[in-house]
């Protein structure tokens, strides 16, 4: 009897089991939004229900930086609401995490497996091969496996317009805080040529307004020391800078309070940092990482993703920009110099039409 009361019971659960599926909203960007139509479909039920796509982040930094990862995580949540997806971010300071939070990935049951930037692309060569049946995808830089799919962006051309825009600010003297001398600065995270692609565009931007400019250039060493980018940031100043591009990511925090401690001037990157220290950020060269991690997602969610290939998003894509400097303009009122914006619009449809042709660093470009 007991037995028989047991086997009614367990039928009794089973047939209360039910799900429903995921759906899809609207996509990131306008790409975004084109390639997402076709992940659209009924919610599947009962048998035909699909288990959640399993996707894991490998940050080589932490997120909070108000910068490149944070950017990529809000793609990533984007995709939770969109889709439905199981996400897990793994944070790293450190090439002995990353390299140890991508095997973790890797044996974790995951079905696409993202490295957030470049510093993670030797570690996917490495690794992917021995996984062939996980996705792999590597922002900001190129693999070339059959499993893993790569975005980069053209930074070199936003960076292109963030100097040219340096190079005109610093020759506002009658802005407090802009001294007599031509000199601008730039502050990056980890010496890697990702980043001396950012900056081979911010002295060609730079030179292309006054070709006697000087440019100070330095590297923090790390991702996450906002510390030694107020250190770095401080000593540009010092030696006549009065304007200087962040690009560190969390170590980028300390630029950005630099520059509000000293009464001088910073560029923002990757995420509109304008508001931060307002007042104090020029502009913002935002990097659309959110769109390149959402894109990857919805590629393994709708089945188009495919290894092996690359996008390179550009200017004309929307892939690189510039911010409005709708808060500089706030905060200096009619002293604002508003043909920084209009030449910054001149020089973006320019680029736009290759009538300018923005330099590369080694390695980089639609073709690399």
């Amino acid at each position: 009897m007991k037995k028989a009361i047991g086997i009614l019971l367990a039928m009794t659960v089973i047939l209360t089991l039910g799900a429903c599926g995921p759906s899809a909203n609207e996509a990131a960007s306008q790409k975004a939004e084109e390639k997402g139509s076709s992940a659209k479909s009924a919610e599947p039920e009962g048998d035909e229900k699909k288990e959640k796509l399993r996707v894991c982040i490998v940050y080589t930094g932490n997120l909070g930086d108000k910068s490149y990862n944070d950017s990529c995580n809000a793609g990533a949540q984007k995709a939770v609401s969109d889709f439905g997806i199981e996400l897990k971010s793994l944070e790293g300071t450190t090439a002995q995490e990353w390299e140890a939070n991508l095997l973790s990935a890797c044996e974790g049951g995951y079905d696409l497996v993202i490295g957030s930037s470049s510093n993670m692309a030797d570690y996917i060569a490495k690794h992917a091969p021995d996984y062939p049946k996980i996705k792999f995808a590597i922002i900001d830089t190129k693999v070339d496996l059959p499993n893993v799919e790569s975005i980069s962006f053209a930074q070199n051309q936003g960076s292109f317009l963030a100097g040219a825009a340096a190079a005109m600010f610093t020759q506002k003297t009658e802005i407090k805080g802009v001294n007599p001398e031509h000199i601008i600065g730039w502050v990056g995270g980890m010496d890697i040529p990702v980043l001396h692609d950012f900056y081979v565009g911010y002295e060609q931007g730079a030179k292309y307004i006054d070709p006697d400019i000087s440019i100070l250039q330095s590297f923090a060493g790390s991702w996450s020391d906002p510390l030694k980018g107020k250190e770095l940031t401080l000593a540009q100043y010092e030696q006549g800078a009065d304007i200087v591009m962040n690009v560190a990511s969390g170590t980028g925090t300390g630029v950005l309070e630099a520059a509000k401690e000293a009464g001088e001037y910073a560029i923002g990157v990757d995420l509109n940092q304008d508001a931060d220290q307002p007042g104090s950020v020029l502009t913002s060269m935002v990097k659309r990482v959110d769109n390149a991690c959402y894109l990857i997602i919805q590629a393994a969610a709708d089945g188009s993703f495919r290894g092996g290939t690359t996008q390179y998003l550009t200017l004309s894509e929307g892939g690189v920009s510039l911010t409005d400097f709708s808060v500089m303009k706030k905060a200096l009122g009619e002293k604002f110099p508003q043909d920084i914006v209009d030449k910054c619009e001149e020089l973006e449809k320019k680029i736009a039409s290759g009538e300018i042709e923005v330099k590369n660093y080694e390695g980089f470009g639609p073709e690399a």
